[in-house]
């Protein structure tokens, strides 16, 4: 038997490494199944190399967990150690970093992955055990067999044991503070936490098992129970494979294992897969929206090597991605340093980038192959492809190819198919195309009727974000402008060389507008008297388009003006002078007749714009069952 001391500076490390993220004493069991995953790869690579003697079968990982005993063993069927090797690997290179790993992360618990970035993995044992010990036999013909043993203290002992089969063994005496661990329920849950997909078939107890009654079988016969081993991972998801070798529902079965609480089915997929000038596997999944932004992000999973890192995706995923849901598998990201470093760093800005741009080519791919039915998906994905459009220019580049414009009836144009299908009808007199549309087909109806009788075309832009979206295509577009129906009359909208002639003279306008300004609220209408049809309204209330874009664009996020939020709303009241109904205001002899008329017809324009309620809703129906009468 042999005794030492383990190869380190700093004697301390053992108490540093107990306290060492205290909320995430987890992962040692992330770290201990990696290390015996990477055991057991080897000896399959050695394998094919014909390296090792005889069949190595099929091996796999086994926890076994001793409540009374207080023992949780991680046993694998790898390479094993020698006990050089064992002096080599765990009492010297996994301490080669152990005094850079003092000095840097003593005093800072932030960050969960810096075990294994220093090679301590092993060591993260000792963050829920008193007392370890390894039983390792190695696969090389006439080694002996060994076992270590330390008790958190810089002092271990090695000794030659009679172990037969090869392999390690890692045996944690649990200490008092840590004897959730020796739950069944909760190493269940850190197995699906971490190991889920691990590429080593991974053994946690047994299960009965129920097979189909045999052909003929007599009626009432009982089915056969059997015992099985308890293999809690896939070992081959999805994601590993090769796209051709995957169907519709090949997909949509990963997805229900990666989410079994997500009932509705995903829309589509896109599968990640490039070996250059980085490595990354994954599958990408399109859920159905709703027209709000889904705040939920923490839905994509970071693995490396099948091994789970994390949920938090930033600054690898782009951030209008991160409302997708699925997988991505990746031993080229540094995954042990700060979230700023990850944004700066090169490899990972080109893995992003290259996610976006397989996005968009997908995208691309949906729409070319069956139009139809990606118009049908349109409203469960637009809110992602637009707020894509607005974040990754890039994105914004090739989204020509795939974003679609949907009128109010129901009809679906890229950018281009809408510019030949309102040209020349919506150029206004100073050759701008003029793109109207519309936020709510309810309260807007009666703008997006007049439009529609003008022959013009009316979009349906309804998500939270058009108003940033109209303002980026009115800088990236030439000679276009986007208005919506409702900012003003209809003739106004577009404005084309021919002016209306009035039925007022001058004179008139100038008598009739300070009898209407008297009756409405002066701090938020604005009176305009406008030549129009005479079958338009005589009221008509508009939003000025500007303001209340900035507004818009400020309630849903930045790139409004300063200090708009605080502006009350706007509005502009248009009166009609060639509305019959505007004439007998003007010529109506008694005043309270007057106030009357000018109140119903507010009303009724406020009535159209969903602006009528409470106390002036009550007094507006009374009012009219009066005027009725």
């Amino acid at each position: 038997m042999a005794t030492g001391n383990i190869n380190v500076t700093a004697e301390n490390i053992f108490p540093i490494i107990k306290k060492f993220l205290y909320s995430d004493h987890e992962i040692f069991l992330r770290e201990l199944i990696s290390n015996a995953t990477d055991a057991t790869l080897k000896l399959k690579h050695l394998s094919t190399l014909g390296e090792v003697k005889g069949d190595i079968g099929n091996p796999i990982l086994e926890i076994k967990v001793d409540k009374e005993k207080k023992e949780i063993r991680i046993i694998d069927q790898g390479i094993g150690m020698t006990g050089e090797e064992v002096e080599k690997y765990i009492n010297q290179v996994a301490f080669s970093g152990a005094e850079e790993f003092v000095e840097k992360y003593k005093d800072k618990v932030e960050d969960s992955g810096i075990i294994g970035h220093f090679g301590l993995g092993f060591y993260s044992s000792f963050m829920v055990a008193e007392k370890v010990e390894i039983f390792t036999k190695s696969f090389v013909e006439g080694s002996k067999a060994v076992r270590w043993e330390c008790d958190g203290s810089p002092q271990y002992t090695l000794e030659e044991t009679d172990r037969t089969e090869r392999g390690t063994e890692i045996v944690l005496h649990i200490d008092d503070d840590s004897l959730e661990f020796l739950e069944d329920n909760k190493i269940t849950e850190l197995l699906n936490k971490y190991n889920k997909f691990m590429p080593i078939p991974i053994k946690f107890g047994t299960k009965e098992e129920t097979l189909p009654l045999p052909e003929g079988a007599e009626e009432g016969a009982e089915p056969e129970k059997i015992t099985v081993d308890n293999i809690v991972n896939n070992p081959n998801p999805a994601w590993t494979k090769n796209p051709t070798e995957l169907n519709d529902e090949d997909y949509k079965a990963f997805y229900r294992e990666m989410y079994p609480m997500q009932f509705e089915e995903p829309l589509f997929n896109i599968h990640l897969n490039v070996d250059y000038p980085f490595n990354l596997t994954g599958i990408l999944y399109f859920p159905k929206l709703s027209k709000s932004v889904d705040p939920t992000k923490d839905k994509i999973q970071l693995y490396q090597n099948q091994v789970f890192v994390t949920d938090n995706v930033e600054g690898i995923v782009p951030d209008f991605l991160q409302m997708l849901r699925g997988v991505i598998d990746s031993p080229d990201i540094p995954l042990n340093v700060s979230r700023s470093y990850l944004q700066a760093d090169g490899a990972v800005k080109k893995i992003s980038s290259y996610i976006t741009r397989k996005v968009a080519d997908k995208l691309i791919s949906l729409f070319k192959n069956d139009r139809e039915g990606f118009e049908a998906k349109w409203n469960d994905i637009k809110v992602i492809i637009e707020y894509g459009m607005l974040s990754e220019e890039k994105f914004f580049e090739k989204s020509d190819k795939f974003a679609l414009y949907p009128t109010v009836d129901k009809t679906y144009f890229t950018f281009s198919e809408l510019e030949e299908k309102i040209k020349p009808a919506q150029t206004d007199k100073d050759d701008k195309l003029v793109i109207l549309y519309a936020s709510d087909e309810k309260t807007q109806h009666s703008y997006i009727e007049a439009a529609k009788e003008k022959g013009y075309e009316v979009l349906l832009l309804d998500s939270p974000i058009v108003s940033h979206l109209i303002q980026k295509l009115e800088g990236s577009k030439e000679n276009i402008q986007f208005v919506r129906v409702d900012s003003d009359h209809i003739d106004n909208l577009i404005k084309k060389d021919e002016d209306k002639i009035s039925k007022l003279s001058d004179e008139e306008k100038d008598k009739l507008k300070p009898i209407i300004e008297e009756a409405i609220p002066k701090e938020t209408y604005t009176v305009q008297l406008e030549a129009m049809d005479s079958n338009a309204n005589p009221f008509m209330i508009t939003q000025p388009e500007f303001m209340r874009r900035m507004k818009e664009m400020q309630a849903s996020g930045g790139g409004g003006m300063m200090g708009v939020g605080n502006f009350p709303d706007m509005f502009n009241l248009v009166v009609n002078t060639n509305n019959d109904l505007v004439g007998e205001i003007l010529n109506t002899k008694t005043k309270k007749k007057q106030e009357r008329l000018i109140q119903q017809a507010f009303d009724l324009a406020k009535l159209s714009q969903g602006l009528l309620e409470g106390e002036d809703l009550t007094t507006f129906i009374k009012r009219s069952f009066e005027m009725i009468k």
